[in-house]
């Protein structure tokens, strides 16, 4: 029996074991099913995650429902975008939820978030992503219990999770990252208290003026919870903000209509160290061993009721007097520290906010620094007056606070300069409406930056405040190889400083030595996944967006790469991250720059557009040092002498500011001057040497020439040019690659006595003085590299083209001399019928002769061309094979060697 009962028992073990371990396969695809309708069903937007996996043994007795990559997308119009998601989704519940229906609700007791986004945004519109709920037309209770689920929960966890609200129509901005968070509590209970650890990053931006960036947040709080009146109050806790320790008591209830709370806080001691403790520790450092006197209080209170049109009001009190600190690594203390601050709404109207510093001063020794401001109305027409009155060393600030020593400040400050304006006048640019005054010197100032090749040292800057402008008295400074000496006004420095205008003004610039050298900095980007820029790539420049201004400027010597330029004046128009430069006028290749037009980063790739003109340039320094012109004309690069030309160009900009050849597309004029060539360079001119005996390149003179070509898709296109080599007339047009392929066609008209004893006496024979200018066409094709150009003549053509030239005026005059004899014994019988004048039958008889001479005549002649067209064609041949022979002899090298070198080159 006993032994029966045993069996029974394992049995039911065994079975109860199978059932737990074959569960979860039985039911996950169902809890899955069940959670993407349910959550579908109730939103306007998609749920959906790639893996619902459910255990019975993590839990137990409990069953754990784990998620991973979910993602919650929005519809329209937010269409794509993501409101949510999580890497990892736990969800903890009772057995029994497994085995309900999916109309049922579920009940959670545990929730455990890692990496997890909550994307909260509202449009200009004001409509919001997360208003996603669709509307069923049912009253709130009954959506309260069909919701699907219910909150039985005993703990939550937020581990690496970050919440974005951004509120475009309010101009609002909060993103808290890096938040680990867990709370635990029977969230079941009518009343219950949930204890919380909270960490987290909190950035705030509002109206493009950014308050808050990553400072670091901490609470430990014991929150107490009533949810029949939805109050949570502040039960025990301790705070921090960056290392400012607050503490909380107080409220918030949160009503249908309304949230209502009453809130107090204040730091738990009164150690001027609170105030080192507001800034992120990056620029205070550590301030564990840093000596003060004095104290330093925050306190504050929220109360009152935030709706559609209400804030809560409120009064936060900063006070310090006559304080001091001192890091214990530098060598000054500050000194008599007096700050005393409020901010403040007493109607629960956000207008009516106060932002009020009574003083805010301190020394450091004999320097001193004072301000006082105040502002109001700070969400409609902001109203600002404010006061700053400082002379001081800046150097002394690096000997007291850590930061500053990082920057290393150095220079003598003086400021008296005090302003009152409402933001409604900057933002209509009235400010005749401002009311700004005072002056501003600096001495000796050095700033510098990673982003800059060398640190930028200004001799003095001087500023005179008035309420129409700013005048730049003088800024004089040096920066590497770069002094410059810089005035002018500035129109809307308010208008830039809070309303995120552009910089209207017009300067002078007067510069001895200004290289762009100096300003070749490797453009600031935040690395992301797609596009990561490596110290490797070269520099680039970017014209700031907030520049709208005029630059009048002179420079005794402009170094660019490898250029210097003398004597440069210009103009220069920068707006819109375009600078425009007219008249701009230099010294360089010993001859003459003109240059207007524009370069444009506003693009992801800069572009540019000039034209340039170039006045008595010296070929060898230019070509040697513009890569533009060596790809445009290669073969000038073994010129010597003079160049005007005129360039138009167009195309997109390289990292170091360069022309990309690829891109660029114009054209070109040019006309050379008091040139020679040197032949250890002229490698196409070398290779037409090579194949024509005549041709010497040293004797070739292109003084004059002017030449027109045109440039696209890297390809240079010359149009036909003429001129001469010798008595030569010589055509040239073709094109080349940037990367100096060349596809050249040149005919060089040959006189007669470049081609031989043979053809030379041909033409004595015919004895025709018009035969002395005789010419025949050589075509010459130029290809290959220009390092290495492959040339080919025609001379076949030519040949012929001589040969029966030469038998055409032969045989017309054979013709010639036939006309002749009849002419003459034409007048002959002429001659005889004056002396017959008898008689009508003497001249009947008369024109009978002359018929019967003439038809002897032109008979005789007739077979006398027959047998002259039967002789020129037989000796046509002759002529043509004898003088090709000919030719070729007198053109090409005389020896058998090069003579056969030659034949091959023409069967190639």
């Amino acid at each position: 029996m006993k032994k029966k009962v045993v069996k029974i028992a394992a049995g039911i073990i065994l079975l109860l074991v199978g059932i737990l371990i074959a569960a979860p396969f039985l039911l996950e695809g169902k809890i899955g099913q069940i959670i993407k309708t349910k959550v579908n069903n109730s939103i306007n937007g998609s749920f959906d995650f790639a893996e619902a996996d459910l255990s019975l043994f993590r839990s137990f007795p409990n069953a754990e429902l784990r998620i991973t990559d979910a993602v919650l997308l929005n519809n329209a119009p937010f269409e794509g975008d993501t409101l949510f998601k999580a890497g990892q989704l736990d969800l903890t519940l009772s057995i029994y939820e497994l085995f309900k229906d999916a109309s049922e609700p579920i009940q959670l007791k545990k929730l455990s978030l890692d990496k997890a986004l909550l994307n909260i945004q509202i449009n200009e519109a004001e409509q919001a992503n997360y208003d996603i709920a669709k509307e069923t037309g049912t009253s709130s209770a009954t959506n309260s219990a069909d919701s699907g689920f219910t909150l039985d929960l005993n703990e939550y966890t937020l581990s690496d999770t970050r919440v974005i609200y951004n509120d475009i129509a309010g101009g609002m901005y909060v993103e808290v990252s890096n938040i680990e968070h867990r709370g635990s509590g029977d969230l079941s209970l009518k009343k219950s208290e949930l204890e919380t650890t909270s960490e987290a990053l909190v950035s705030l931006k509002m109206d493009g003026t950014e308050y808050l960036n990553k400072h670091q947040v901490a609470l430990e709080a014991l929150i107490g919870i009533d949810l029949e009146t939805f109050t949570f109050t502040f039960l025990k806790n301790n705070g921090r903000i960056n290392q400012l320790p607050l503490v909380f008591e107080g409220f918030v209830q949160v009503a249908d209509e309304y949230n209502e709370m009453d809130i107090k806080f204040q730091t738990p001691s009164s150690d001027f160290k609170n105030f080192l403790a507001i800034f992120p520790e990056e620029y205070s450092k550590n301030i564990k061993d840093v000596a003060t006197t004095g104290n330093f209080t925050v306190e504050g209170e929220i109360k009152g009721k935030m709706d559609d049109t209400h804030i809560p009001m409120f009064k936060i009190d900063i006070r310090s007097d006559k304080a001091s600190f001192k890091y214990p690594d530098l060598p000054k203390a500050v000194e008599n520290i007096i700050i005393a601050a409020e901010v403040s709404n007493e109607t629960g109207f956000a207008k009516d906010t106060y932002v009020t510093i009574e003083k805010a001063s301190f020394n450091i020794d004999q320097d001193r620094f004072a301000m006082n401001a105040k502002a109001w109305e700070l969400t409609g027409n902001t109203k600002v007056n404010a006061q700053i009155d400082a002379n001081m060393n800046l150097a002394n600030l690096s000997r007291a606070y850590p930061y500053a020593a990082e920057k290393d400040l150095k220079g003598l400050l003086k400021a008296n300069v005090s302003t009152s304006f409402d933001m409604a006048s900057l933002e209509k640019k009235q400010y005749a409406n401002t009311r700004t005054s005072g002056q501003l010197n600096i001495d000796g100032f050095e700033y510098t930056n990673d982003e800059l090749t060398a640190p930028v040292q200004f001799q003095t800057i001087a500023l005179d405040f008035k309420p129409e402008r700013v005048n730049l008295n003088k800024m004089q400074g040096t920066m590497g190889k770069t002094d410059f000496t810089i005035s002018g006004t500035l129109n809307n420095l308010l208008g830039f400083m809070f309303n995120k205008e552009e910089v209207e003004g017009n300067f002078n610039l007067v510069s001895n030595t200004f290289s762009l050298n100096d300003f070749m900095v490797a453009e600031s980007e935040v690395p992301n996944e797609a596009t990561t820029k490596t110290p490797e790539e070269p520099a680039s420049i970017k014209i700031p967006s907030f520049l709208n201004c005029t630059i009048n400027a002179k420079a005794q010597t402009v170094l660019y790469d490898n250029l210097v330029l003398k004597n440069v004046e210009g103009v220069l128009r920068i707006k819109d991250e375009t600078a425009s430069i007219s008249n701009l006028t230099s010294s360089l290749f010993n001859g003459r720059l003109a240059l207007n037009g524009e370069v444009s980063t506003k693009a992801e790739v800069p572009s540019f557009a000039m034209r340039i003109g170039a006045e008595q340039f010296q070929l060898s320094e230019a070509f040697n040092q513009l890569s533009l012109l060596k790809a445009l004309a290669p073969v000038a690069s073994a010129l010597q002498g003079k160049l005007n030309s005129t360039i138009e160009i167009s195309g997109n900009l390289s990292q170091d500011f360069t022309p990309n050849l690829n891109s660029i597309t114009g054209d070109v004029l040019a006309e050379l001057f008091e040139t020679k060539i040197s032949p250890e360079k002229a490698n196409v001119l070398n290779a037409m040497a090579s194949q024509l005996n005549f041709f010497k390149p040293e004797n070739l003179n292109l003084n004059g020439l002017k030449t027109a070509l045109s440039f696209k898709d890297g390809v240079v296109t010359v149009k036909p040019i003429t001129f001469s080599y010798q008595d030569i007339a010589v055509t040239v047009n073709g094109s080349h690659s940037f990367d100096k392929n060349l596809n050249y066609k040149a005919t060089l008209q040959v006189p007669a006595k470049y081609l031989g004893s043979e053809v030379t006496n041909l033409i004595a024979k015919i004895d025709d003085s018009s035969l002395q200018n005789l010419t025949i066409p050589v075509g010459v094709s130029i290809g290959g590299l220009y390092s290495s150009p492959k040339v080919t003549t025609d001379l076949t053509t030519g040949v012929k083209d001589l040969t029966s030239s030469l038998i055409a005026i032969e045989k017309q005059k054979l013709l010639n001399k036939g006309k002749e004899k009849a002419s003459t014994l034409l007048e002959g019988l002429l001659a005889g019928k004056k002396g017959k004048t008898d008689s009508t039958a003497s001249n009947n008889n008369t024109s009978d002769a002359v018929k019967e001479t003439l038809g002897g005549i032109l008979k005789a002649n007739t077979k006398k061309a027959d047998t002259v067209k039967k002789d020129s064609a037989a000796a046509k041949e002759n002529i043509v094979k004898d003088a090709a022979k000919s030719v070729l002899g007198g053109l090409l090298k005389k020896k058998k060697k090069d003579t056969a070198a030659v034949k091959k080159d023409t069967i190639k």
